[in-house]
């Protein structure tokens, strides 16, 4: 298990020598302890990715593609040691890691490895005599900022689009959930990525994190994480105008019709919000119900909740580990004692299991807090296995409460009603809409939102075009010199 700094293609010691410690959140021992970066080790990686930039982004694109695509392949190959050290340092059950984390992070792969190639330009009709054509060219050295939900994933999801389009990186894992990402790089060095391209350095986001969003020499920050830091971001970028893309909170509004089915329904909206304990940014974190269905699809919805297992991620059987902090488990609890405070009525859950096995981990039950749509519960995201249930009249009321928050990346709806179905995620004000699905995602579309969700896209062409510029090129194809050329 590497625990040291990727930079220049080898592992090194962090200058200044601090280390961090990696803690299960199983029950709370200590994995291991990794490198710390700081400003320095950024000053070395930014420098490193420059000197690897020039010939990255003269490498054929297809050439850049089959390093990427044989990645993939490694991770494939890799599959199970990934799966289990993803669940090991963050709490996601083994069977989310094995069948969805790790091979949605080699299909991304695959996907931009394909990509790379087909990144085209354009011809422009102009004026006789004059060709203009529109090339595709990459930014430079792009600074990455990961959070510690799902990591490997977004490894994947922020790298292989910049590296495709013929990009440097530096990324910053989250300090908490490093393991996977070192993995990666490890993985990148043995399938021939040159040195420099890729650099890794774990830290905190107010040493490493804040001098990689201020550096002159980094062309482009992307984040994904909380809208407050994601405000710090914006801000430390101004020195250099660096370009920013943000991926921050969300208050996903799930709304179930009158005419769902409920059944899908359910199990759907389960789904939503306790995959992964709830720490997705776009969870289903407020159930929307009609009034005239919202008993029958409660009694199935929290008999669903109470039978989820929770336990040791390692084992194969478990279905909900735990939260991958103990801080951030104090802050999920927090919200059920605000829930309390402003009326609200806790369904069940609210607190940790009473399971001896499981005292010293991070754990927390599946949590139904019925409240109105203006409680803090349903306006703040809460980043947990708590979802907040209110009720309403309509599909204009609906609406009304789903765009009722400041935040804008995804939603979901329930109905049988095609016309309904279309014209309800017309309305909605989200990046992303599911109906009759929840959280389902694809390299090949578009993720991102809108509002204080933030801004710019991962995945398919769009994030290929946000790691590029459009470089206009003016041609002129007629002999003559033109009659208003000065002379």
């Amino acid at each position: 298990m590497q625990t040291r700094l990727f930079i220049g293609g080898a592992f090194v010691d962090a200058i200044a020598g601090g280390t961090i410690p990696v803690l299960n959140p199983h029950d709370g021992s200590t994995i291991t302890h990794i490198a710390e970066a700081r400003e320095a080790d950024v000053d070395a990686a930014v420098a490193a990715a420059r000197a690897a930039f020039p010939a990255w982004s003269r490498m054929a694109a297809a050439d850049r593609g089959r390093l990427l695509l044989k990645l993939a392949d490694r991770i494939e190959a890799e599959a199970e040691s990934l799966a289990r050290l993803e669940s090991l340092d963050t709490g996601h059950p083994l069977r989310d890691t094995r069948g969805l984390d790790v091979p949605r992070t080699a299909a991304t792969f695959r996907y931009f490895g394909g990509m790379a190639d087909k990144l085209q330009g354009s011809v422009v009709p102009v004026e006789t005599g004059f060709l203009n054509y529109v090339q595709r060219t990459p930014l430079g050295v792009v600074g990455q900022i990961v959070p510690w939900n799902f990591p490997l994933m977004f490894t994947s999801w922020k790298m292989g689009p910049a590296l495709a389009a013929g990009n440097c990186v530096v990324l910053k894992p989250a300090e908490i959930t490093p393991l996977s990402t070192l993995r990666i790089a490890e993985l990148m060095a043995e399938v021939g990525f040159p040195p420099g391209v890729v650099n890794i350095l774990p830290g905190y986001g107010h040493t490493a994190g804040q001098h990689l969003a201020e550096h002159p020499g980094v062309d482009k920050i992307a984040f994904t994480g909380s809208t407050a830091t994601g405000r710090r971001i914006v801000q430390a970028s101004a020195g250099n105008l660096k370009r920013v893309q943000l991926e921050l909170g969300g208050k996903g509004a799930n709304i179930v019709f009158e005419d769902a089915f409920l059944p899908a329904a359910i199990n759907g909206s389960a789904f939503a919000i306790f995959h992964n304990q709830g720490q997705a940014c776009i969870a289903g974190s407020r159930l929307l119900l009609h009034e005239k269905i919202a008993d029958a699809f409660l009694d199935g919805f929290l008999k669903l909740a109470q039978s989820i297992k929770i336990g040791d991620p390692l084992d194969p059987s478990t279905e909900m580990g735990p939260l991958t902090s103990g801080q951030h488990q104090a802050r999920v609890l927090d919200y059920c004692q605000i829930a309390h405070q402003q009326g609200g009525e806790v369904l069940t859950g609210g607190a940790p299991p009473q399971v001896q096995a499981l005292s010293k981990g991070f754990y927390l039950q599946p949590t139904v807090v019925r409240a109105k749509p203006t409680d803090r519960v349903c306006q703040e995201e809460v980043f947990g296995p708590f979802v907040s249930v209110s009720t309403f009249k309509d599909d204009a009321e609906a609406i009304e409460i789903a765009n009722g928050t400041e935040y804008g990346l995804g939603g979901g709806l329930w109905t049988q009603h095609l016309a309904r179905a279309h014209r309800v995620a017309a309305a909605m004000r989200s990046g992303m809409v599911w109906i009759n699905c929840y959280k389902r995602v694809n390299p090949g579309s578009p993720f991102g939102g809108i509002g204080q969700s933030g801004y710019g896209r991962e995945m398919g062409f769009e994030a290929m075009h946000d790691y590029t510029d459009a470089k206009s090129v003016w041609v002129n194809v007629d002999a003559q010199i033109p009659p208003w050329y000065p002379r």
